[in-house]
């Protein structure tokens, strides 16, 4: 079967979420399919995974390489880059419908954190500005790219920290970004754990470090602490 989209999620001892939203995935529609790419998960993440009927792959840890191995057999036109934590926009099918007329080479949504709180809503205000000004997204956006597009400028880098930035600016190269204003929602708990403004500046300081050309590899170590 070929499919209008292919939703490719990677996962990591992500259980908890993937049950927490089983119902959202078992609702979506049948033209669309949904690959769990595993990295070498320790808890319940492949059976939640297979409860789903999610079409399940193994893959080596690390979102770019677990994303780029789900692209290799999915189907669709378009492959929808979507987080464990982060829930697809509640007009989902009116979306599909729209990606159909307008289709885009690439484009990403706009983001809502949840729990919010006065300053969250600022962060996220501040997120979707920056985003469409300079057509670069984060993985909290689930960006989404026509199949044939992503074979064409070869996936991911794959690279242990900033592989969605740095495939927003190649796709740029191609074409501006299809901005879809329902926004996905994506779990706060980095921002309220460490937070807000703690968070901000390390972000700022990641993407800055990126741009100067320090090392992936270095730049996961200091967002990951280790």
């Amino acid at each position: 079967m070929s499919y209008r989209a292919s939703i490719i999620m990677p996962v990591l001892n992500e259980a908890p979420r993937l049950k927490a939203r089983a119902a959202e995935l078992l609702r979506l529609p049948g033209d669309v399919e949904l690959i769990v790419v595993d990295g070498g998960s320790v808890d319940g993440t492949v059976s939640a995974a297979n409860e789903l009927g999610a079409q399940l792959m193994h893959s080596a840890p690390g979102r770019a390489l677990q994303m780029n191995a789900g692209a290799t057999t999915a189907t669709g036109q378009y492959l929808i880059f979507l987080h464990a934590d982060t829930s697809l926009p509640v007009d989902f099918v009116e979306y599909l419908s729209a990606l159909t007329t307008a289709a885009p080479d690439w484009g990403f949504f706009t983001v809502k954190l949840s729990p919010s709180s006065p300053m969250l809503r600022v962060v996220e205000r501040f997120m979707n500005w920056r985003s469409r000004l300079t057509a670069v997204a984060t993985g909290d956006q689930t960006l989404f790219v026509r199949r044939a597009t992503f074979t064409q400028i070869g996936g991911y880098a794959e690279i242990p920290l900033m592989e969605d930035v740095e495939l927003s600016k190649r796709l740029r190269r191609l074409a501006r970004p299809w901005i879809w204003s329902t926004a996905v929602e994506t779990d706060s708990r980095r921002w309220r754990k460490y937070g807000v403004l703690r968070t901000i500046l390390l972000m700022w300081s990641l993407r800055l470090q990126f741009v100067l050309g320090v090392a992936p590899e270095r730049l996961h170590r200091q967002y990951y602490g280790r």
